[in-house]
Parts: structure tokens; C-alpha cells; sequence
């Protein structure tokens, strides 16, 4: 299976993901954007000196990870092309901020140190807490959630087409592939000369696909308002989620746990 066919099924594989049946999965679109909103802002909250108090975060995805079945393996996996980005968002920071913040062992740890591993952490727990969300809800009802707290219809509408035209692109950059290896038997890859050409023929196929859409889409009583998956209101089971939740992540933001520990230790 070469890099293109194995991005597509990986596509796949996060709406097959989404169609679970655990207790997460369960749970109302709304009430699971809202926590993750909500846990998102509590992460990116955290002064960049202040990484004790931001591990227990990691109790979030660690408990969502067990309760919804999705092995963290799986979200490394997926995320591993996002990783390095962040990785690289704060690595020059030990060079710039050299200032000793404590000593372990007589070598001294920086506060640059201190600052690239928050950033790093934060960036890790963002995109644990996104792929938990999209793993475990469809995102059709992701949209129709977002309708339902007033996010522009052409913002939402876009989203959703874009999630669905990645897929199709995907496919048709794989045909191109394949007939351009066919007509090139030997050569690995496509040669630099035909980039332009590949990316033109690219540009107008998929001009054709959207143009194709849309007019199944007019066919089929589209008029601006995109019918969004439509769910029934959550009930208790959802609220209950969203305020147990909302109340554990705020404890996790507020209380100091590394000093509560400390002291029940001593």
C-alpha cells in the first residue's frame, strides 16, 4: 500500500472510529464540543513556567481514551505529521531563555526548558482532546452542533464539505498516480518536470468534481441551509456529562495538585 491509498484508508478508518458505540460515543455532539472547548481553553490557559500544574491535565484524554476504546497508540498514529510542528513551535526557547529556575542533581534546569515542555504539552494535549472529538462523533453531527450555537451556516457548511472533499481528492490524486506510473513503468515517483502539469490537471479535475457536486447538491433541494445530521436533544445523560466534566476540569485548573500532594505526603 503506497503513501496516497494508505492516507485515504486512514480517512476512512477515523469515520469508521466515529461510528462506535461506547459511552462517549453516545454522548450528545454538543455536550462533547463543549467539554473539549472548554478543556482546549483550560490547557492554553497555563502560564508557560507552570508545568506541574499542567499534568493532571493529561487525566482528560486518559480517561477518554479508556472509556471510548481508542487505543493512544492510534492518536500518536494519526498525529504523527502534526507532532513535529509542534514539537518545533517552542524548541529555541532553551536557547533564548537561559536563566537557571531550579537545579536537579546540581544541573541546572532553565526556564527555557521549563517553557518548551509546557508549550510542547499543551500543544500534545489540544490535539489529543481534537482527535478524541472527531473520533468519536461524526462530523455531521460536529456541524449540526455547531449550528445549534449560532456558528455562521457557511462556516459550518464549508467545514463539512471541505472534511468530505479531502477524501475525494485524496482519490483523485491516487488515480492520477497510478495512471502516471503506468505510462512510466521504472521510475519512482513523478518526475519534477511533469510537477507542473500533475498539479494543473489536478486543479482542473477537481474544478470538474466540485462543479459535479454542486449540481447534485442544487438536485437534491440544497438552498444555502445544509441539512446537518440531526440528533434529539440531550438528556440527562448528557448534561450530566458536560457538568461532571466541566466541574473535574476546572478542579484540575484551579487547585494546585502538585502542592496538595506534596502536603499529604510530608
Amino acid at each position: 500500500m503506497n503513501k496516497i491509498e494508505q492516507s485515504i484508508s486512514e480517512l476512512y478508518e477515523i469515520d469508521d472510529l466515529a461510528a462506535g458505540n461506547s459511552m462517549i460515543h453516545r454522548r450528545s455532539a454538543l455536550a462533547k464540543l463543549a467539554v473539549t472547548v472548554l478543556y482546549i481553553i483550560l490547557v492554553m490557559s497555563f502560564h508557560k513556567y507552570d508545568l506541574p500544574g499542567l499534568v493532571p491535565m493529561v487525566f482528560y484524554p486518559v480517561i477518554l481514551f479508556q472509556l471510548s476504546g481508542i487505543p493512544v497508540s492510534l492518536c500518536f498514529k494519526k498525529l504523527r505529521y502534526v507532532l513535529p510542528v509542534v514539537c518545533a513551535v517552542g524548541i529555541v526557547n532553551p536557547f533564548l531563555d537561559r536563566s537557571p529556575v531550579l537545579y536537579l542533581g546540581g544541573v541546572p534546569v532553565t526556564g527555557g526548558m521549563i517553557s518548551f515542555l509546557t508549550l510542547l504539552l499543551k500543544g500534545i494535549f489540544c490535539l489529543q482532546a481534537s482527535f478524541l472529538l472527531i473520533s468519536t462523533t461524526r462530523i455531521e453531527e460536529i456541524c449540526a452542533a455547531l449550528r445549534k450555537i449560532r456558528v455562521p451556516s457557511m462556516l459550518v457548511t464549508l467545514l463539512l464539505l471541505t472534511y468530505r472533499y479531502v477524501t475525494l481528492m485524496a482519490q483523485e490524486v491516487l488515480v492520477m498516480t497510478q495512471a502516471y506510473s503506468l505510462r512510466a513503468p521504472g521510475q519512482k515517483g513523478i518526475h519534477y518536470s511533469a510537477w507542473g502539469s500533475f498539479l494543473g490537471q489536478l486543479l482542473i479535475r477537481s474544478r470538474d468534481r466540485a462543479q459535479q457536486l454542486y449540481s447534485a447538491m442544487l438536485l437534491r433541494g440544497y438552498r444555502g441551509e445544509f441539512p446537518h445530521a440531526q440528533r434529539a436533544a440531550g438528556g440527562f445523560p448528557d448534561m450530566a456529562y458536560t457538568l461532571v466534566w466541566t466541574a473535574f476540569l476546572l478542579f484540575l485548573r484551579f487547585v494546585d495538585l502538585s502542592t496538595l500532594a506534596g502536603g499529604l505526603l510530608i
